[in-house]
């Protein structure tokens, strides 16, 4: 693998920093603190504008057809100042995928270009459950076909840009006789459809300014041309796009943790104690050290599987690794930083507390890090046998 960025992927790079300095950081407190959602969207409308929420999409869908490397880098830029508005970019990227993938022309012309453009907000990506969540095989969210519809029944939760999301890709069982995971398919659902229900909203530690919600779906009716991909194959399509999920969440968390560190680096050159700056005590030196390292290294992994999604080859094992290993060392790089600024790290005078929680449930969603654990342990074991 050739590990310089190319020339496009560097001005996307660039693009996105410039952006994420320029609109995102000089607002992310106050998104955190709930103020100014209007802002929040208008900056959504503004990454749409410049090509970002379809980087890995065709051009004839509105996309920009930049590649995986450049989703990933973009995703870490823009994560760096504002992780609320970067895990929406993420989930739009894998929606406008996951109908490139699998849907027909005509689902793909009515959905892709209108998340490309911003005419949509957001897309969103209804899977789990309050009993499916590492195990979405298990759900219980039915469609069930009525004449020329399907009548879905059932709940999701923990579902992101729920509130202003144009389309929901969701998944129910088909066919309740089939064995665990084979009896599941995959559906466009519109936003005001008939029967579902935009349930409460989730109070978070972080993430504060991207709306996670539930789903009801009470009697929802949605046309038969609905069923996105093949009847019963849903659940196969799920575990594919959840594998590019985890090279956006890495990518998120990476972002995280370089502005935490950046953040505490720079306040380490700045404060005193003991008659020096605490920069030159070998403590802080070994934490910027250490962090540095750990984020270089996740930033390596995070390469290789978006290299090897982008050249169509196996890269589910390497997105949990890279997934697993950054959001885990974007944690303790913001503990680090935390450590680093003392007491004022733990006030919201900075934003070292925002980069904390906003990094915790990095280890959580699009798989927890037990679960890569053991995605990566399966695959290691079935090479072996």
């Amino acid at each position: 693998m050739y590990l310089d960025l190319t020339e496009e992927q560097k001005l996307i790079q660039e693009t996105a920093r410039e952006f994420a300095n320029a609109e995102l950081f000089p607002v992310a407190a106050a998104l955190d603190h709930g103020e100014n959602e209007q802002v929040f969207f208008n900056n959504l409308a503004k990454l749409a504008e410049l090509g970002f929420m379809g980087l890995n999409v065709r051009e004839e869908y509105g996309g920009t057809e930049a590649g995986v490397v450049a989703f990933s880098v973009a995703l870490t830029e823009i994560s760096r100042a504002c992780a609320s508005t970067a895990v929406t970019l993420s989930v739009n990227n894998m929606v406008c995928e996951i109908i490139q993938a699998v849907g027909n022309q005509d689902q793909c012309q009515q959905y892709i270009p209108k998340i490309c453009s911003g005419e949509y907000l957001a897309g969103a990506f209804a899977l789990t459950e309050t009993g499916a969540g590492s195990d979405p095989a298990g759900m219980s969210t039915s469609a069930t076909r009525d004449g020329e519809h399907w009548i879905l029944n059932g709940n999701k939760v923990f579902i992101t840009s729920a509130p202003y999301a144009g389309v929901f890709v969701v998944w129910a069982v088909t066919d309740k006789k089939a064995p665990k995971g084979k009896g599941i398919s995959c559906f466009l659902v519109e936003q005001h459809s008939p029967g579902l229900i935009i349930g409460k909203k989730e109070e978070k530690l972080g993430q504060h300014a991207s709306a996670t919600n539930e789903l009801l779906f009470q009697d929802c009716r949605i046309p038969g041309d609905a069923l996105l991909g093949k009847l019963n194959d849903g659940f196969r399509v799920a575990v594919g796009e959840l594998a590019g999920g985890r090279i956006g969440i890495g990518s998120l968390a990476l972002g995280v943790g370089l502005a935490a560190m950046d953040a505490a680096t720079s306040y380490s050159l700045q404060r005193k104690q003991f008659e020096q700056k605490i920069s030159e005590f070998q403590a802080i030196q070994w934490k910027i050290a250490d962090s540095y390292t750990e984020l270089d290294a996740a930033r390596l992994l995070l390469m290789n599987a978006a290299f090897k999604k982008e050249q169509g080859r196996s890269f589910g094992k390497e997105a949990s690794m890279a997934k697993l290993f950054a959001s885990e060392a974007a944690n303790r790089a913001c503990y680090e930083a935390m450590q680093m600024f003392g007491g004022y790290g733990y006030t919201s005078d900075f934003p070292i507390e925002r980069y904390a929680r906003d990094a915790r449930i990095t280890s959580i969603y699009e798989g927890t890090s037990e679960i890569q654990r053991l995605i990566i342990a399966r695959d290691i074991l079935r090479s072996f046998s």
